[in-house]
């Protein structure tokens, strides 16, 4: 029926589109109508338009037909559906009527539109009242199998009912299934930029944001099935090179031929700014260091090298440790595609030369872009351009991401407005966007630092994170019942669960406070009280001792039954998950999916209060009986946390 209604709906839009292009393509009409130029050419240009939806719809159509278990359907999509197809039918001579859909709070959903549809009409000259738009509407509502009934109160809302056999089915189809992502309209091609700390130097607090961010962005778009390039634009070009390897070839003089045991890169990075800084014939010797690896001289790319390699493997500590996947592509990779971007500027006439530096002015940005500088050498804007250029025509990229924190939003504006300009891509096609953020900040409401005033390293804080876990679990004599084996992997899931979650669950845009005390605790919206609702839900039917063949029984015979308000409840809540994950899509903002965890964990909290699953016998504490239609809904909730657990980044564990 879902598929037969959808169908309904895209050939009605369809016959509309039809109808409009069959007008537009009557000259004769037109020009009785006194049309002509440039009005004739406007329509024509609207004409391309609508061939295009049309195009568009049809393929829709299409791919609801060959609809499958593959995808999750959701709800809140198909109510709109339902509704743009009896607004357009009720009210044909409103444009852009807004169907305006949410979760409703006396119905399980309700329509807001009629008051907007009803200013609409005013400004046609048509007089009706919210409650008679709001009946058209109802009344324009296709017989469908999910509604139970329809009702239109107050200033013209339309609340709408679900059927439970319905919501029972699509919950059963979870437990055959398993949970599938919604269908999207189209698979990109994403490259995904983020993390990006700067070789010879430690992974600060000031790279937790972007890491975390950026993985699990990376996790829900794979998870829908886009096709996602990770990378890692690593800071390992540079002046900062030379005093490096000056340094290098003076404390160990044969790197050449012997790997130097260089442990701890920071301080050997101090170590030579200190001599760049005193000693001006080091600073000379470092000067001419940078222009040998521009020249890309053997001993020095070498030396080079060696550097990189220490860096890398100290962020795969970090990267290991918070389970970030990353292909590193730092600025060396674009030091060639650098002139060949800034040729192309030049060819297209798009720079000046203006006190010694090229330039290229870009219509609508209060600065230029500086692609050389006045001693020849290329800048992060230089770099930017080449990078996106790279990821458009190379990679085929049709959604770039950009996980930077907020300050960088000025300087992404100006890259991407020059980009367009010089050709690179088409707002209209391609999805370039700032996954902006704001600052880690202390418990003083400060930047977030050590007591000392210096920045928190990344491995640092994983550290403490670490042994607070440890001893919360320790407090709660988890050590006593879980083997070494169980308490290692729970504190390793609490530790690095928390601090991901601390991150992802507040609004990305704004500065949040990192406190170990508040992500730890195991009430309320964290990864700690998570974590223990799904281990405990978890243990529910390994309590009962029934197994997935059971379950799967169960489903086919007579699956999940939704008699309790709280059972209808946490039902309608499980299906939520797929209309989270596309407003996740569409915004990136993922704190929506962790309230929604906790919205769902919380209705399960008062479902398990109100029905009893398992049935023990007061003196012995022998199962004396096992409500099969509870277990099933107490799997179907745990599997949907699970695979928001996934899409965040957090590793649940059996046993806490």
């Amino acid at each position: 029926m879902n598929c037969e209604l959808h169908k309904e709906i895209r050939e009605a839009e369809i016959a509309a589109l039809e109808a409009e292009i069959s007008q537009l393509q009557d000259p004769q009409r037109l020009l009785a109508n006194g049309i002509v130029s440039p009005q004739l050419e406007a329509l024509r240009v609207e004409n391309a338009k609508l061939k295009f939806q049309v195009s568009h719809l049809e393929r829709n159509i299409e791919k609801e037909q060959r609809r499958s278990p593959d995808h999750m359907v959701s709800i809140n999509q198909i109510v709109t559906d339902v509704f743009a197809l009896a607004i357009r039918q009720a009210f044909p001579e409103v444009e852009d009527a807004a169907i305006l859909i949410q979760k409703g709070k006396f119905a399980d959903y309700q329509c807001n539109s009629a008051m907007n549809i009803c200013q609409k009409l005013k400004a046609l000259g048509i007089k009706s009242t919210p409650q008679e738009v709001a009946n058209k509407i109802k009344d324009q509502l296709p017989n469908v199998d999910f509604f139970e009934k329809l009702e239109v109160a107050g200033p013209g809302f339309i609340n709408v009912y679900l059927r439970k056999d319905y919501v029972a089915e699509q919950v059963n189809s979870i437990l055959r299934n398993g949970v599938k992502p919604p269908r999207i309209l189209a698979k990109k091609r994403v490259v995904i930029d983020f993390s990006s700390p700067n070789i010879a130097k430690q992974m600060h607090v000031g790279h937790l944001r972007s890491t975390i961010i950026g993985e699990s962005v990376s996790r829900l778009l794979e998870w829908v099935g886009h096709d996602v390039l990770r990378l890692n634009h690593l800071g390992d070009w540079g002046t900062q090179f030379g005093m490096l390897i000056a340094h290098l070839q003076d404390k160990f003089p044969d790197y050449v031929t012997k790997s130097p045991p260089i442990e701890d890169l920071q301080a050997f990075y101090k170590e030579s700014k200190i001599r760049f800084d005193e000693d001006e014939t080091f600073k000379k010797r470092a000067y001419n260091a940078v222009v040998q690896l521009q020249k890309y001289d053997p001993d020095h790319m070498k030396a080079w090298n060696l550097i990189c390699d220490v860096s890398r493997k100290e962020f795969k500590k970090v990267y290991d440790r918070l389970g970030i996947t990353i292909v590193d592509r730092g600025e060396s990779f674009y030091q060639e595609l650098m002139k060949d971007v800034v040729r192309d500027l030049d060819d297209k006439g798009f720079t000046t030369v203006e006190d010694g530096r090229k330039i290229m002015f870009v219509e609508g940005q209060k600065v230029p872009l500086t692609l050389v500088k006045s001693d020849g050498g290329y800048t992060y804007d230089t770099s930017d351009m080449a990078a996106i250029k790279q990821r458009l025509e190379v990679e085929k990229g049709t959604w770039l991401i950009y996980v930077v924190d907020a300050g960088q939003g000025p300087h992404l504006e100006l890259i991407y407005a020059a980009a367009q300009k010089a050709g690179y891509y088409s707002p209209k096609l391609i999805r370039v966007e700032h996954v902006a953020f704001g600052v880690v900040l202390g418990e003083d409401k400060k930047k977030f630092k050590t007591r000392s005033g210096d920045t928190v390293r990344l491995i640092d804080l994983l550290e403490e994170g670490l042994a607070r876990a440890g001893q919360k679990l320790k407090e709660k004599e988890r050590d006593k019942e879980l083997t070494p084996e169980e308490l290692k992997a729970a504190q390793e899931a609490v530790a690095y669960g928390c601090i991901k979650y601390a991150d992802l669950s507040h609004n990305r845009i704004h500065d949040y406070v990192f406190s170990f005390d508040k992500m730890l605790d195991d009430r309320g919206n964290t990864a700690a009280y998570l974590l223990y609702a799904y281990t405990r839900i978890r243990s529910i039917a390994r309590t009962a001792k029934v197994s997935p063949e059971q379950i799967q029984a169960g489903v086919n015979n007579g699956g999940v039954q939704l008699d309790h308000e709280k059972e209808w409840n946490l039902a309608k809540t499980i299906l939520r998950f797929s209309e989270v994950i596309l407003k996740c899509l569409d915004d990136l903002l993922l704190h929506s999916l962790c309230d929604y965890l906790y919205e769902l964990c919380t209705a399960f909290t008062e479902f398990y209060d109100k029905c009893y699953c398992v049935e023990k016998d007061r003196n012995t504490g022998e199962i004396v009986k096992v409500n099969m239609s509870r277990i099933l809904l107490c799997e179907a909730t745990a599997s949907v946390i699970n695979s928001g657990f996934h899409i965040l980044g957090i590793t649940p564990v059996s046993r806490m």
